[in-house]
């Protein structure tokens, strides 16, 4: 037949996960299947009241040394890898009393949840599975005549076959549990590897794998015609991948690469020293601002440039309440997320079905480490996260006059917020807040020339007097190459300045600095974004 249907008559199950084992055990069982198994996965089996064959039944051998050994035998991986219509194998496995295994069921050793709890080095290790990866593989490798199951969520697929297809699998089926089968291992493989590598502070290991388990399948990528997908990986860290969302649309690829990037941007702000809003658009901050609540910090960020916030993504960095929730409600915006909301804050952006609430349950650590990926032309790109942080770094005035305390808050606020927008940055920031976003311009002059001119809308929608810029301080995430895009700055009211420094022409830009009465601060850090 054309999906060549492989009646099952021996299954073994081995899981470290015994969500819905029983059920599932039950129902192979009542299809006249031989249920085999091993330690603790037997005695729950027995438990419930199951006849079970232990695995050193069929080896011979019982389990040794504590459990490391006993699947890794000849029984086991002959009664897997045997092909059923090759006469060599038929004739092999009776010879050595081999019996065929049509099912297998494992589910593997949670290193990763291990590793994420901060186990120890011993612990993480004993939590390394080898005979589990071993018989996956080998089912599914033989998948022509074998099921193999690696999560219990495939369960109830495996049982409408059986039921069905009168306790018979199709290669339809086995083939999709095969390629299931082997991306779990490869993920499992990557994380182990990554491990050893991160405890070893092997920076660039002559192999690197990464891998996920699938979050959502996505409508569609950047674009209609693009195929995309959510998966998420071992990494520790609070975001897109961690939230609940509480209401809305599904996400979609834009979304969540846009939601990511306001949320990584709103960690740079301590939530205990001070609340804080971004708004993101297209990847970029359109708004970023400090304030006693997130309510007013919400509507600073807002001023700097409400006709780009339309249609953006808002993170806060405190508990979403009542007060923010009421504000964020007067423009149309995607997505809001937060460490947490309150039920009343819930109930008001409830009223909006259309936006999407995400509670992602903390932040994520700006100072933590962690890798970066990012495919190139037959390559993959691999770094380590930009994890410099404002309040670790040294401010070097290197103009004759120093920063007031005002432009020197200021200057910190700047140059946070500089680290989240695409190269080339400039940014203006007065009273802790942005009042002018130049991002991904080719030339950085560009970028200050932009940003001031998106100042002056921003004055003439607010009714002010004159642009915002006016007084303010202004950052740049790379070094000024030449003084002009300095010059721009300063036409356009800046009257402080921070910049890693390192041009050959530092000097030139000093003294221009110097001539127009400006403070200037070098960093030494520089925070490239593309």
């Amino acid at each position: 037949m054309a999906d060549h249907p492989r009646r099952v008559a021996r299954a073994l199950l081995s899981v470290s996960d015994k969500s819905g084992l029983i059920e599932f055990a039950r129902a192979l069982a009542g299809h006249g299947i031989e249920l085999v198994s091993t330690g603790g996965t037997a005695k729950a089996i027995a438990d419930a009241g199951l006849k079970v064959r232990d695995v050193s039944d069929l080896t011979g051998f019982p389990e040794m040394m504590d459990g490391r050994v006993k699947t890794l035998h000849p029984n086991v991986h002959g009664g897997l890898l045997a092909i059923r219509d090759n006469a060599d194998h038929a004739r092999s496995m009776k010879d050595h009393g081999i019996a065929p295994i049509d099912l297998l069921v494992v589910n593997l050793y949670p290193f990763e949840a291990t590793v994420d709890k901060g186990a120890s080095e011993d612990d993480c290790i004993e939590n390394i599975d080898i005979g589990g990866p071993a018989m996956i593989r080998a089912a599914a490798k033989n998948h022509h005549d074998v099921a193999v199951v690696v999560e219990a969520s495939d369960y109830q697929a495996v049982l409408d076959e059986l039921n069905a297809n009168k306790g018979a699998t199709t290669l339809t089926l086995r083939k999709k549990l095969a390629q299931k089968a082997y991306a779990r291992t490869a993920a499992y493989d990557a994380a182990i590897s990554n491990w050893f590598a991160g405890q070893l502070r092997i920076d660039a290991p002559d192999f690197r794998a990464f891998g996920g388990k699938l979050i959502q399948a996505l409508r569609y990528g950047e674009n209609p015609h693009q195929q995309a997908s959510f998966y998420k990986t071992p990494d520790r860290r609070f975001g897109v991948a961690t939230a609940r969302q509480l209401q809305g649309k599904e996400l979609s690829y834009n979304n969540i690469n846009d939601t990511d990037a306001a949320y990584e941007a709103i960690a740079e702000f301590d939530a205990k020293r001070t609340a804080a809003c971004v708004i993101v658009k297209h990847a970029n901050p359109c708004g970023v601002a400090e304030g006693k609540d997130l309510a007013e910090a919400y509507r600073k960020a807002l001023a700097c440039d409400s006709t780009s916030a339309y249609g953006g993504i808002i993170a806060f960095n405190r508990t979403l309440d009542a007060d923010a929730a009421n504000a964020v409600a007067g423009i149309f915006t995607e997505v809001i997320i937060a460490p947490d909301a309150t039920e009343e804050a819930i109930a008001i952006i409830g009223k909006r079905k259309n936006l999407r609430l995400l509670l992602a349950g903390g932040l994520p650590d700006p100072r933590a480490a962690g890798l970066t990926t990012k495919t190139v032309a037959g390559g993959l790109l691999v770094q380590t996260r930009d994890n410099a942080v404002v309040d670790d770094m040294t401010f070097r005035t290197v103009t004759k006059r120093a920063p007031t305390d005002a432009e020197l808050n200021d200057l910190r606020f700047a140059f946070r917020v500089a680290k989240h927008v695409k190269s080339n940055t400039i940014i203006y920031a007065k009273d802790l807040a942005t009042v002018g976003i130049g991002a991904g311009q080719m030339s950085r002059v560009d970028s200050a020339r932009i940003a001031a001119r998106k100042a002056e809308d921003a004055a003439k929608e607010l009714g002010l007097a004159a642009p915002m810029t006016k007084g303010s301080v202004v950052a740049s995430d790379a070094f000024f190459p030449f003084a002009d895009g300095l010059l721009v700055a300063i036409e356009a009211g800046a009257t402080a300045v921070v910049q890693p420094g390192g041009s050959m022409r530092d000097n030139e830009v000093i003294e221009a600095a110097d001539a127009h009465g400006i403070a200037m601060v070098f960093t030494g850090t520089r925070h490239f974004k593309h």
